[in-house]
């Protein structure tokens, strides 16, 4: 958070760093590697229907995880509701409440209104699928009780800046620097619900904005024509990736609360990669430490987890959405967690992707970096030598001198 006292005067105070966890696993791993919070879904109404998702016990395990490594817990009730809906609601409220869960992230004013009129003890964000534009509209949702405001994708950070300077003093503002981006605004999308019946608005999206399309001239069957196309395919709907690590000292200046990295639906590899990264970006701005290439180095570690092409989204205008080449061609594979602290020369880690006999593996931790070490030998729990760690989830003991500790993440060039 940054407070502004006068034109020339900046106060830089902590901002949050705010983490995706599909899963508990991806809870774990994001606070390991250095965030301050993280946001999960239950089972009702997220909008990310098909995620693993907390029931209801592992909500209260999540919580209970997240007040004792003194981290922030949010969740997600940010789908449409519907009016046979409404009657459970305020029950799953109450529940999220007494489960010790921080704050609601809201879409439905219905869910607002019955946090008011229950008078339950949640703080309410409210989410970027209201999209919220300009000041004034930030100001309506503060007198009703709002305490953040999740940013639209689609401005810019120069709209950003003058949203902040104008909005109430205690209203938090938090943005997206990382993740996907939607082809609608902020997923007022039903391109999924028209196409296969499964509304984007209820988390149940199947990205058919991702898949490749071609064109046919009629009176002339079986003949497709790709309208752009590269080695892999054409895509003519699906945006670029987000990312904004080499401009994490005008976000913090802009005065953003909280920095929010998008995947619920993404690996424990894919958020110790982004949550490493952004975490070491944020600490050297704040400490006043000189970049000396940090931001080309964390842009690199990203690529290293990504799936798609990256761009600077909207912060730039749109132009913005072709300002990152495309990503590296070396590609990378999760091989791996570290189960326990290495000993005595050897690690004990769950295999997560294949690996064989001879490989480098690299090592993501938050207490080492630029770290790596081969796969000299493979033993089973049974101390029998393997060729290769081929079966999911197995268990492997590996020769390592290095210091690695529980939760640090293996990986392979491919």
């Amino acid at each position: 958070m940054v407070a502004f006292l006068d034109d020339d005067t900046v106060v830089r105070m902590k901002v949050e760093l705010l983490a995706p966890a599909g899963n508990i696993e991806c809870l774990e791993t994001a606070y390991y590697f250095g965030a301050d919070a993280a946001y999960i879904a239950g089972t009702e109404w997220g909008l990310r229907a098909y995620a693993s998702n907390f029931t209801r016990e592992g909500i209260i395990k999540a919580a209970a995880l997240s007040k004792k490594l003194k981290k922030k817990l949010y969740i997600t009730v940010n789908s449409v509701i519907p009016e046979e809906g409404l009657g459970d609601l305020a029950a799953y409220l109450f529940f999220l409440a007494d489960a010790g869960v921080d704050a609601v992230i809201f879409a439905d004013p219905a869910v607002l209104k019955i946090m008011r009129e229950e008078n339950i003890r949640l703080q309410k964000h409210l989410s970027t699928q209201v999209n919220t534009f300009n000041s004034m509209s930030a100001a309506f949702w503060h007198e009703l009780g709002v305490s953040r405001i999740v940013l639209s994708r689609e401005l810019s950070m120069e709209s950003i800046r003058e949203l902040i300077k104008k909005k109430p003093v205690n209203l938090e503002i938090e943005a997206f620097v990382h993740g996907a981006m939607c082809v609608a605004y902020s997923g007022r999308c039903l391109l999924s619900a028209v196409t296969t019946g499964r509304s984007g608005n209820k988390g149940e999206c199947a990205q058919p904005c991702r898949w490749e399309y071609y064109l046919y001239e009629k009176g002339y069957d079986g003949q497709y024509f790709k309208i752009t196309e590269d080695e892999k395919g054409t895509y003519i709907l699906n945006s670029r990736d987000m990312m904004m690590i080499e401009h994490i000292p005008e976000l913090i200046e802009a005065g953003i609360t909280s920095f929010k990295i998008e995947g619920r639906m993404k690996s424990a590899y894919y958020v110790a990669s982004t949550v490493s990264a952004y975490r070491r970006a944020i600490d050297a701005f704040l400490s006043g430490t000189k970049d000396g290439g940090l931001a080309g180095r964390l842009k690199d570690e990203l690529i290293k987890s990504a799936t798609r092409p990256f761009s600077t989204g909207f912060y730039f205008g749109a132009s913005g959405q072709d300002t990152v080449k495309d990503e590296s061609e070396r590609r990378y594979s999760f091989a791996g967690v570290v189960l326990q602290d290495a000993s005595e020369g050897w690690v004990t880690a769950q295999q997560r992707n294949k690996f064989l006999l001879g490989d480098t593996l690299e090592v993501l931790s938050p207490n080492l970096q630029d770290a790596a070490f081969t796969a000299d030998k493979i033993l089973n729990m049974d101390d029998e030598e393997q060729e290769s760690a081929p079966h999911p989830q197995q268990t492997v003991r590996l020769p390592c001198s290095l210091p690695l500790k529980k939760g640090d993440i293996l990986r392979k060039l491919i």
